[in-house]
């Protein structure tokens, strides 16, 4: 659906911010679609709690909280350590790859749709991580979870370029695996997730933005 598409890239950028309170018509404005498919994008959107219905008022964006942040990156910690474990000594030719040529993704810090095309691509190196390891489960949970998380990541993106950080840690993970080191693989997904929750958490605290629009 493309107005979805439309409104959901609104929220994910931070054009429309968390907390920000929309109504019908400023959506069709901003994305030059008519009613019916705002309304009908404004219920999915609501389904996967990226906007709260305000009786006679409209919508507001779902705000990102600290709450939210801690609990998210709990259960990354829970979950992508193990599948890093799990995966290791298990990659062949064709995902070392794929992996290899997601760790070159980049992004402009001043660029919202930048940003949010490198977090695909994050998103996409933690799911064929998990995919190695066999657990398909796992990989669609994981892909959900950082499909969630994409808000609360590019508020620390845009702070500053993470670029060179952030290869480095995907390409030592990707050699933890391609050694077979289980525990290396681990420890080194639990490093990036942290290190990941301190940039969010930087992000939140230094913009604090609850802006509303019409």
């Amino acid at each position: 659906m493309q107005a979805h598409a439309a409104m959901r890239r609104l929220i994910m950028t931070a054009r429309v911010p968390p907390g920000a309170q929309v109504s019908e018509q400023r959506l069709c404005d901003l994305t030059g679609f008519g009613r019916a498919p705002v309304r009908a994008a404004l219920a999915r959107l609501s389904e996967e709690g990226l906007v709260q219905a305000v009786p006679r008022r409209g919508y507001t964006v779902s705000p990102v909280t600290v709450h939210d942040i801690h609990e998210v990156f709990e259960l990354r910690l829970l979950l992508e350590p193990a599948a890093a474990a799990t995966a290791a000594g298990r990659i062949d030719a064709a995902a070392l790859a794929q992996l290899e040529g997601i760790c070159g993704a980049d992004y402009r810090p001043d660029d919202p749709d930048s940003a949010l095309a490198f977090l695909d691509a994050n998103t996409a190196f933690h799911i064929a991580v998990a995919e190695i390891g066999g657990n398909g489960r796992l990989a669609r949970q994981l892909g959900r979870l950082l499909d969630e998380m994409t808000r609360m990541l590019l508020l620390g993106l845009v702070t500053r370029d993470r670029t060179p950080e952030m290869q480095a840690e995907h390409r030592g993970l990707v050699d933890a695996l391609a050694a077979g080191d289980a525990a290396g693989a681990a420890a080194l997904s639990r490093a990036e997730i942290e290190a990941a929750r301190d940039m969010v958490m930087a992000g939140l605290t230094g913009r604090g933005s609850r802006a509303a629009i019409g």
